[in-house]
Order: structure tokens, then C-alpha cells, then sequence
């Protein structure tokens, strides 16, 4: 595990076209559908890294509390599944049931949307607006594992009640901690 900070990307950034499979249903999702949505969560996350670990049940939780508001989620995994078999699409859809997750659980198998996201770890967080604009990128809260700080995902939470309620964001953005994205050796 090599702990790894996001690059937060710059603000404004419009959102990285995508084009992957759900694990769950094995439909293709696309940015395109999330046009209708008043905002878009895009979380790079995966299953064996502690940091996910740590904060799956919060996961499962914004699915959920924010299921009718006009958000969408989905979350991706880019990790090279041959090095990392706990992050291949089966161990993932076992994850996503599991966790009774309501979002798509995407694979990326040749990483090409972590790279034009600039994903650097998991879990590593993007909020765009109605626009497709980047708001938010960073943590979900300051809990990490071992630390006893609870998890809560305010600073997420905060940031994707502001979207939704039509404010800016706040301009004060941590960065998210986790491991490192399993690159593929080429």
C-alpha cells in the first residue's frame, strides 16, 4: 500500500467522456447517462485497499440518502485486476451486492479514465455540477483508518448538498488519501 494523495484537478474542468461496463448488470455506462443529472459523483474506489474499506457502509449511505435528489453516482475501479484479483469485475459485483449498493460499479481495464481524470488513488473523489463542470474534488471526510475519527463524509456531503441547493462550493478543498491506483505495467 503506498499511501497516495489526489491530484486534485483543476476546478472547472469539464468531466472526462467514460464508457465502461457496470459489474452488476454488465450494462455500459456513460457520462451521456447523466445529462439529466443536476449533479455527478464519480468516485475511483476498489475493494482491497483499507482506505475504501474504511469508508464502504459511507458509500452505501450516499447512495442511498441522496437516491431522489437529482444526483448521480457512479463509482469506478481501474486497478489492474491479474495483479489485484480482489478488484476484478466478479470480486467487485460481489462488493457492490454486499454493500446493497444503488449506483453503478464500473470496470476500467485499460485505465484510460482514471488517466483522463487524473485519478491517483482510491478512493478519490469528483463532484460535477448540472454542466458537467467540475466543483469538488478531494476528500470525503477527515477520517482515515485507525485514526477514531468517525466517518461521516462531510466534507462530500457538504459539498454536494451546496451543488444541489444551486451554491458554490467551498473554495477550501482537502485532497483525498488512499492507495495508490494499481497501474498495469506495460
Amino acid at each position: 500500500m503506498v499511501r497516495t494523495y489526489s491530484t486534485m484537478l483543476e476546478l472547472g474542468t469539464a468531466a472526462p467522456h467514460f464508457s465502461l461496463p457496470d459489474v452488476v448488470s454488465g450494462k455500459t455506462i456513460t457520462l451521456e447517462d447523466f445529462s439529466t443529472c443536476r449533479a455527478l459523483l464519480v468516485m475511483f474506489i476498489c475493494r482491497h485497499c483499507p482506505y475504501v474499506k474504511h469508508i464502504q457502509s459511507e458509500l452505501s449511505r450516499l447512495g442511498t440518502d441522496y437516491n431522489d435528489s437529482g444526483l448521480g453516482i457512479v463509482a469506478i475501479s481501474s486497478n489492474d485486476a491479474e495483479a489485484y484479483p480482489a478488484d476484478s469485475p466478479e470480486s467487485l459485483k460481489e462488493f457492490a451486492l454486499e454493500e446493497k449498493l444503488n449506483f453503478p460499479i464500473c470496470y476500467d481495464q485499460d485505465q484510460s479514465v482514471a488517466r483522463r481524470y487524473e485519478a491517483a488513488c482510491t478512493p478519490d473523489f469528483f463532484l460535477f455540477d448540472a454542466n458537467k463542470r467540475l466543483v469538488y474534488r478531494g476528500q470525503l471526510d477527515d477520517s482515515r483508518p485507525s485514526s477514531e475519527i468517525p466517518v461521516t463524509g462531510a466534507d462530500l456531503r457538504n459539498a454536494i448538498d451546496a451543488v444541489l441547493c444551486g451554491s458554490p462550493c467551498a473554495s477550501e478543498q482537502k485532497p483525498s488519501l488512499g492507495c495508490n491506483i494499481k497501474w498495469k505495467q506495460s
